[in-house]
C-alpha cells in the first residue's frame, strides 16, 4: 500500500474547513466515521485505483468480488473526495439523526454493496442490448452512487421544499433526477449508470421491498440473540439437554426436591415442554404441576392468565 502522490490537495483543505465550520461535536458518530474512512482510504488506498473500481469484466467475469467493498470508498482525486464528502456530510447528519446510528450504519452498508451490484446489472444489460462490450469494461469508483440513494431517502423523509441544482430551483421530489441529467451533461466523465444505480436503490428502499427485507433480516438476528439468551436462562435454571431436537430441554429431566424425585418432561412435545417451563417458573412452593412434580423452590404462581401473558409478550418480541 503506497501513499497517494501529493499535489496542492485544496479539496482536502476545503473539506477540513467545512468540517470545523459545522463542528465535529455536531456530526453524529456514524457519519463522522464514514467521512474519516473515506479520507483515510484516499490518503492510504487499500488498493490501486484500477484494482478498486468495479466493472462487469473485473467483478463478474474475473470473480473479483472484493471490488464491491472497495469501490465506494476510493476516490480519483481530492476534488472528487471533497464534493462527495461535502454532500454526504449534510445528508448524513439529517438521516442519522432521523434513523438512529445503528440503522443508518446498516443502511449505508446495504446501499454501498447494493448500488455496486445494481450498477453491474445495468451495465450487463446495456452490453446485451447494444452489443457493445465497452459497457462491460467501464470501471466506476467513488461514493456518489450511494449519495444518490441517500438523496432519495432525504427527500422521502423530508418531503416538500425546493433544492437549488446548479442555481436552478427544483422541487425536492424531482431533484435527484434533475441532478442526474445535469451532472451528466456538464461533466461527461461522471458515471451516469453509477448515479442511476443509486437512485434505483433509494427507490427500492422507499417504494419497494428493500426496507421490509432489511427489517426482516434485522429481526432474524435479534430473534437469534433472544433465543440464545433464553437457552442460557433455561440451562442455568436446570433445563438442559435436548428434547425432540430442541436445544435447552432434556427429555428425562428430574427435579431433586425435599424427599422425592419426579419426571418432568417424559413423553411431552416441544410445545408442552415450553408451556410447562413457563407454568413451573410461576408455581409457589408446595404446589404441584400438571405432571404431579413439585415446582422448583423460590418461584411463584399467579395463574393461567400470567402464563398466557408471558407467552404473548414472547411472541410480540419476536414480531417487533
Amino acid at each position: 500500500m503506497r501513499n497517494r502522490p501529493r499535489g496542492t490537495q485544496l479539496g482536502l483543505l476545503l473539506l477540513a474547513s467545512q468540517l470545523f465550520q459545522v463542528g465535529l461535536d455536531n456530526i453524529p458518530p456514524v457519519t463522522l466515521a464514514v467521512l474519516g474512512l473515506n479520507v483515510y482510504l484516499y490518503l492510504f488506498p487499500a488498493a490501486p485505483m484500477m484494482k478498486a473500481c468495479i466493472s462487469v469484466q473485473e467483478v463478474y467475469m474475473s470473480r473479483d468480488w472484493r471490488r464491491l467493498l472497495l469501490s465506494p470508498f476510493h476516490h480519483l482525486d481530492d476534488w472528487h473526495l471533497y464534493f462527495n464528502m461535502a454532500s454526504f456530510l449534510m445528508k448524513g447528519i439529517r438521516l442519522e439523526r432521523r434513523l438512529g446510528g445503528a440503522w443508518f450504519f446498516y443502511l449505508l452498508s446495504v446501499f454501498s454493496l447494493l448500488t455496486g451490484f445494481v450498477y453491474l446489472v445495468l451495465e450487463a444489460l446495456l452490453t446485451e442490448l447494444t452489443d457493445d462490450s465497452s459497457y462491460s469494461m467501464t470501471c466506476a469508483v467513488g461514493f456518489s452512487g450511494v449519495l444518490f440513494g441517500l438523496k432519495v431517502l432525504n427527500n422521502y423523509y423530508y418531503p416538500g421544499g425546493v433544492t437549488y441544482v446548479m442555481g436552478l430551483p427544483v422541487s425536492n421530489r424531482y431533484a435527484s433526477w434533475v441532478e442526474l441529467v445535469l451532472i451528466h451533461i456538464t461533466s461527461p466523465g461522471t458515471s451516469f449508470i453509477g448515479h442511476l444505480a443509486g437512485i434505483l436503490v433509494g427507490l427500492l428502499y422507499t417504494a419497494g421491498p428493500l426496507k421490509t427485507f432489511m427489517k426482516t433480516c434485522a429481526g432474524m438476528v435479534s430473534s437469534d440473540q433472544y433465543y440464545s439468551q433464553q437457552r442460557a436462562y433455561y440451562r442455568s435454571s436446570g433445563y438442559s439437554g435436548t428434547a425432540g431436537g430442541y436445544p435447552g430441554y432434556q427429555q428425562h429431566t428430574t427435579y431433586q426436591t425435599t424427599n422425592q424425585t419426579a419426571p418432568y418432561t417424559d413423553g411431552m412435545t416441544e410445545e408442552e415442554q415450553l408451556e410447562m417451563a413457563i407454568r413451573n417458573s410461576l408455581n409457589e412452593p408446595g404446589q404441584t404441576n400438571q405432571r404431579g412434580a413439585p415446582p422448583p423452590p423460590g418461584f411463584h404462581l399467579s395463574g393461567d392468565a400470567r402464563a398466557e401473558e408471558i407467552r404473548w409478550r414472547r411472541l410480540r418480541r419476536f414480531d417487533s
